[in-house]
């Protein structure tokens, strides 16, 4: 027989567990209904999509109640709460009333932190949602396609990219990235930091290879906020200058199938025989492509050279060889077709056009700018077909204009390009109209070595 003493220990014991998951209990819903609660047989149901967006942009939440006893369908008050990452409990996020058949919907307030969302009516609660929230991640560094602010090779020639966060996400995880992987998908990291007290970073990188370089930074998941891409920039990376033998491009990056003209100085090599030699990106030894005479003051500049592909060009002559320029060719995209310049919440709004040069399987995106006005990030990713054909669809929900523009980013063998932007604006519709969000439709670039 247990004597009294054990037996009351235990009730104090299993008092002690219990009390804590009541009081977070209440916690977790300040003082609203919680799920499962009397309802007097009335039923809400809800939806917020999309499932992801980026800090400043709003959700549509909607769905359907059904209140036999409170006098049916329509007309019903519908709450809407939210819980967002790093803030205690659930506040309103906005009101509805339902219609004749019940269905109600609004557009959250402005997000910027991963939420929680659960609709109320009548003393019904329904399931809740979640909403991912990325951060806007803004990148600077060299300025790209400029000769003046080349990246070059070497330790000397040290880069330090510098960016913001919004919201600022003080002690996330910032990693520099760099793009290499023939389908534009392979991101590995080159560089790690974190988010400063004021939202800011700056890592510094040192390149040792020539070559394209797509560079992007990626701030960690967390629970505050979502992984947050950069816009990636695009560079073409050669090797420091030899000063007795210089070379330099008229153009950097060239479009598809674009010329350039190679020049330099031979210093103090007047009249003397240069050659020109060439491989393209992931080929073997290089090929003579050309020659010709410096002039009076060893000055030199080959006949233009036509490229298909991102190509090493070096110089040689009067017993020296110049340092290895990198050529970069990037792609073009021909003239975008889109399923029309407005198109309803919750239904698919599509964008096609071509990429030369066709590179099958190589991911496209469709990108929306961000509400501050600069930069931009993924909303749809598509794929190259064989031909070079693309297509990108995608479901808009919360109404309004997006500005939105098509990417195809660089590789190994090519740079990256953008189409201008194009407007679109998303129409509300009756909630009988909405479905729940595709699972693809949210879908984003590989995140890559983090």
């Amino acid at each position: 027989m247990r004597s009294q003493k054990l037996t009351s220990a235990c009730a104090v014991a299993l008092l002690a567990l219990a009390v804590p998951a009541a009081a977070t209990a209440r916690a977790h819903h300040h003082g609203a209904p919680r799920h499962n609660a009397n309802s007097g047989q009335c039923r809400v149901t809800l939806n917020v999509a999309s499932r992801l967006v980026t800090s400043g942009e709003t959700a549509l939440a909607y769905g359907q109640g059904s209140c036999p006893k409170a006098g049916g369908e329509s007309g019903q008050t519908v709450t809407v709460f939210q819980h967002s990452a790093g803030t205690p409990g659930y506040s309103v996020a906005g009101t509805a009333t339902t219609d004749a058949h019940g269905l109600y919907q609004l557009t959250t307030p402005a997000l910027s932190r991963n939420s929680v969302f659960y609709a109320t009516m009548s003393g019904a609660q329904s399931p809740h949602r979640a909403v991912k929230v990325a951060a806007q991640v803004s990148l600077v560094g060299p300025t790209e396609g400029k000769e003046l602010f080349a990246i070059k090779t070497g330790v000397r020639n040290a880069v330090t990219f510098t960016g913001t966060v919004n919201p600022n996400d003080n002690g996330a995880t910032v990693v520099l990235q760099r793009q290499n992987e023939v389908r534009g998908r392979g991101w590995h990291s080159i560089g790690t930091t974190i988010v400063n007290g004021v939202g800011g970073f700056a890592i510094t990188h040192v390149f040792r290879v020539p070559g394209a370089s797509e560079i992007r930074v990626l701030v960690r998941g967390n629970a505050r906020n979502a992984n947050s891409a950069s816009t990636p920039l695009s560079y073409d990376i050669s090797q420091a200058q030899n000063p007795s033998l210089t070379i330099f491009s008229s153009l950097d990056p060239i479009p598809y199938q674009g010329s350039v003209v190679i020049s330099g100085t031979a210093a103090g090599a007047a009249h003397v025989p240069l050659t020109l030699l060439a491989r393209t990106a992931g080929s073997g030894g290089y090929k003579t492509v050309a020659t010709t005479m410096s002039d009076g003051e060893g000055k030199y500049a080959f006949l233009p050279q036509t490229d298909l592909a991102s190509t090493l060009y070096r110089v040689q002559g009067a017993g020296r060889s110049s340092a290895v320029l990198y050529e970069g060719v990037k792609y073009v995209l021909g003239a975008l077709t889109t399923s029309g310049t407005s198109v309803q919440s919750g239904q698919l709004f599509s964008v096609s056009g071509t990429v030369s040069p066709a590179s099958a399987g190589h991911d496209i995106w469709l990108q929306r700018q961000n509400q501050s006005g600069t930069g931009y990030h993924v909303v749809g990713v598509g794929q190259v077909a064989p031909g070079g054909s693309y297509t990108i669809t995608h479901i808009f929900y919360a109404p309004g204009t997006d500005v939105l523009r098509v990417k195809i980013p660089g590789d190994p063998g090519n740079g990256g390009t953008a189409t201008p932007t194009f407007d679109l604006t998303v129409t509300p519709v009756p909630t009988a109209k909405l479905k729940p969000e595709p699972p693809s439709n949210s879908n984003q670039p590989p995140v890559g070595q983090v």
